[in-house]
């Protein structure tokens, strides 16, 4: 969650000759304090008589937000978030004819071994809040909590460099994408050197006991198995669980479903969850039944079964999503999108979204041997995307997934690149013809301007491997595969990481 630091915490200096009590000041008192009242000249040229941390505003008074316009005083510099922070941490290593200092490592998937892409890796200038629970609006504009006194993101190899780093002993170092946030004390950073940083200590968390995660729902189905991904990619036992049982994944599964509804029990002894799993209507049906989730993840059911999903349950998830949750649909989930009218039921889609994609509801099937194509072109990540395949070993070709059989599907045909972003689709060229697009994403409310947009919503055709199956006669996780990731998990999982991250203030 991108919040501004507690104000409480942010204490810069005493109010100097203006002050009768030499109380000290933050953004808050100094202009609720009387004692903290000061003015200035905003005059260009002239001295800036405000308290350390503070720039004269053009109405003349102190102001401790900063931009560009508007520098801090000596001895302070302006956070990207817009704080005046003591820099006296910041060493000018190049006025003294040395290299900066950095701080080096690689942001790794909870399993520590897969490399991610994008996450946000800096050191806060205070303490950390603890995210406020459920789902949240997260626009990338609300800048990093703590106020980043340096900061930057991985790259596609997983790999970071901060620059500019602060200097001395115990630094904090936060690793963090929407929220899933790890925190790390780096024992001492030396001043213009290079300072690196082990990646078990950066690898995201695997449970609650290394850091904070997102809380996750997790509906099963019998055609595809979601809930395989999230454990290969190393998400611990013990966050498996009930909503009641209280780990961080919330397992159910759609009872109403019949012979299409998925694993829907714990194996005997698991570390996790005990017993059966919830009905997913217990969760989707209502807006407030949704709002404690962070991240809902709908896996394949096998058909779109309207029975299971009512026009309250509709309305629900657009709800859920415009007000900041972050939804994960698997192939024939594009029930939510488009509505059904399957098996006679008229289940009306929630309004604006079936404007986004268009659907066929083939029953087209991909052989083994068949690939996916990244678009570069329509996902501004698409790219680091392409790349991050190549550096993980998810395609050998760029801009190429190769699938496995019966994993690919074919049920939507494009969408309005006005509204959504295509990630990966079917040329046809490696697909016996079959065109469509395979995954794409779009931000909510979808009818408003991009820069007031809350939420994710995830599309994907693409199954996780036929190794792994969901099956209400295999507990989970025995239904799960122990192999390596495959190239369309991989993918998968680039996009599973990237709908926590915040939503940007672009088209998309």
């Amino acid at each position: 969650m991108h919040t501004r630091p507690t104000l409480a915490l942010l204490v810069f200096a005493a109010c100097g000759s203006n002050s009768d009590n030499a109380s000290l000041c933050n953004q808050a008192s100094l202009t609720t304090d009387p004692n903290c009242q000061t003015t200035c000249s905003p005059l260009p040229g002239a001295p800036n008589t405000c308290p350390g941390g503070y720039h004269c505003a053009p109405e003349g008074t102190c102001d401790a937000a900063c931009d560009a316009m508007h520098p801090c005083g000596d001895g302070y510099l302006c956070t990207q978030d817009g704080y005046c922070v003591d820099d006296t941490a910041i060493i000018d290593c190049a006025a003294q004819g040395k290299p900066p200092t950095t701080i080096t490592g690689k942001i790794l998937a909870p399993n520590g071994t897969l490399p991610l892409f994008g996450i946000d890796v800096y050191t806060p200038a205070f303490a950390l809040d603890p995210f406020l629970p459920g789902a949240q609006c997260e626009r990338c504009t609300s800048g990093l909590p703590g106020a980043a006194l340096a900061q930057t993101q991985s790259i596609e190899d997983g790999t970071f460099t901060i620059t500019n780093a602060p200097t001395g002993d115990n630094v904090n170092l936060v690793v963090t994408t929407g929220k899933w946030r790890r925190q790390y004390k780096i024992p001492h950073v030396e001043a213009c050197t290079e300072t690196k940083v082990p990646p078990d200590v950066t690898r995201l968390p695997k449970d609650i006991s290394e850091g904070e995660m997102p809380h996750i729902a997790l509906s099963t189905g019998n055609a595809d198995a979601l809930e395989c991904l999230l454990h290969k990619l190393g998400i611990s036992d013990k966050e498996f669980t009930t909503l009641a049982q209280g780990g961080r994944v919330s397992m159910f599964t759609d009872g109403g479903a019949g012979q299409d509804a998925g694993t829907s029990s714990f194996k005997a002894g698991y570390p996790g969850g005990s017993g059966p799993f919830p009905d997913s209507t217990t969760m989707w049906n209502t807006v407030d039944a949704m709002k404690p989730f962070d991240i809902v993840v709908l896996s394949c059911e096998g058909a779109q079964h309207p029975e299971t999903k009512s026009q309250d349950a509709m309305t629900a998830m657009k709800a859920y999503a415009d007000l900041g949750g972050r939804v994960f649909l698997s192939h024939w989930h594009n029930i939510w999108i488009e509505g059904s009218t399957e098996d006679n039921q008229m289940t009306q889609a929630p309004a604006i979204w079936p404007q986004i994609a268009t659907y066929n509801n083939s029953s087209t099937t991909l052989d083994n041997g068949s690939k996916d194509t990244i678009d570069e072109v329509a996902n501004p990540k698409g790219m680091s995307f392409a790349q991050w395949m190549l550096n993980v070993g998810g395609s050998t070709t760029r801009d190429l997934i190769p699938l496995e059989d019966q994993t690919g599907k074919n049920t939507c045909t494009m969408v309005d690149p006005t509204k959504a972003e295509r990630w990966v689709y079917l040329d046809g060229t490696h697909t016996g013809g079959v065109h469509g697009v395979q995954n794409f994403q779009f931000t909510t409310p979808n009818e408003q301007a991009p820069n007031t947009r809350c939420g994710k919503v995830v599309f994907s055709d693409m199954h996780v491997s036929g190794d792994s199956t969901s099956d209400p006669a295999k507990p989970f996780p025995t239904g799960c595969s122990t192999g390596d990731l495959t190239p369309q998990e991989k993918a998968l999982a680039f996009m599973f990481f990237d709908i926590s991250s915040c939503v940007s203030g672009g088209l998309l």
